[in-house]
């Protein structure tokens, strides 16, 4: 009986195909891939965002009777860090997160003197934008959709969570995008309510900062690869 039942399990042995003991058959597109080239493929590299060769603007149209009307505020976002994940040859998956030192927002328009720019730089820190209760404005992304245009550039529409003034929201920003060398360029625009993030326009000071309720956003990105830009 004995000799039965190994001829039995060597039988099955020769009959079991091959794919199944060494993976899938050759030409097979599910067939099992080495762990290195797994890993390969898998791997990402990430870029830190450059603020000293970056652009970051808010644009705060004008409104209210006072004397300044007609004046929109051009805001410029001095200090912001942040960095992108990119997976090279296939661009997705990808993400986005940028972190903005809130005091670093300052008027740059030459339309007002020195001096109101010292009062309404005041007034964004501490009526406005309260920087000492909320010191950071954070987006950071949830997804990513990606259409390449060739030639190394892209664009993308990259949705997350916008954290400003104490409140979250979810919005979604259109990027054109491109990989030259080592560098990534990402410029684009959007816009948000100042009133779904409970901002206020001044009353007190001066009231310089009257503004709409729309806020502009508008960006020309550089980022370049970080140190230990591989990842797993």
């Amino acid at each position: 009986m004995k000799y039965t039942r190994l001829f039995a399990l060597v039988l099955c042995a020769l009959l079991v195909p091959a794919s199944i003991i060494f993976g899938s058959r050759a030409g097979d597109p599910n067939r099992a891939r080495p762990v290195g080239a797994e890993r390969r493929a898998q791997s990402s590299v990430r870029y830190t965002l450059d603020a000293g060769k970056s652009s970051f603007m808010a644009r705060a149209f004008s409104g209210g009777p006072l004397w300044f009307k007609g004046h929109d505020h051009f805001i410029a976002i001095r200090d912001f860090t942040g960095d992108v994940q990119l997976t090279p040859g296939a661009i997705t998956p990808a993400s986005l997160q940028i972190r903005v030192r809130a005091d670093s927002l300052v008027e740059t328009r030459d339309v007002f003197t020195e001096q109101q720019k010292q009062i309404i730089n005041r007034e964004l820190r501490e009526i406005v934008l309260e920087t000492e209760r909320y010191p950071e404005i954070v987006f950071k992304s949830a997804e990513v959709i990606v259409k390449p245009t060739g030639g190394g550039q892209f664009r993308a529409d990259v949705g997350g969570d916008l954290t400003l003034h104490g409140v979250t929201r979810h919005v979604t920003i259109p990027v054109e995008a491109a990989l030259s060398g080592e560098s990534l360029r990402a410029r684009g625009e959007f816009t948000i309510l100042r009133s779904d993030y409970n901002v206020r326009a001044t009353s007190a000071f001066h009231g310089m900062v009257r503004v709409r309720d729309k806020i502009k956003f508008t960006f020309d990105i550089l980022a370049h690869p970080s140190p230990a830009s591989e990842t797993r």
